[in-house]
């Protein structure tokens, strides 16, 4: 996560999404940073609009929370169940954050 995490801020930044600013950011973030990780991200971050595939991932994660804000206002719910939300919740954060890569 700390080379999305890094991709991301270079892009709120302003600053050129590459492999030199990512490993950059790693590095003094204390993070060993792993070159082939680093040329794989950027492969996959190219051609890709981030401001686009920011607003795909909160528009996924408010569409996933509404249904469920509005379940557990209804009635009191089971652990099976809360634990089932809490699954597709992981699940659903992680579709957004799948739609960084292309």
């Amino acid at each position: 996560m700390e080379y999305i995490y890094a991709a991301l801020l270079l892009h709120k930044a302003g600053k050129k999404v590459d492999e030199h600013g990512v490993k950059a950011v790693l590095t003094a973030a204390g993070v060993a940073a792993d070159e082939s990780r680093i040329k794989a991200l950027i492969a996959a971050l190219d051609g890709v609009n981030i401001e686009e595939a920011i607003k795909a991932a909160s528009v996924v994660q408010v569409a996933a929370a509404a249904p469920a804000a509005a379940g557990h206002a209804a009635a009191p719910a089971k652990e099976e169940h809360k634990e089932e939300h809490k699954k597709e919740d992981e699940e659903s954060g992680m579709a957004g954050l799948g739609a960084l890569f292309g």
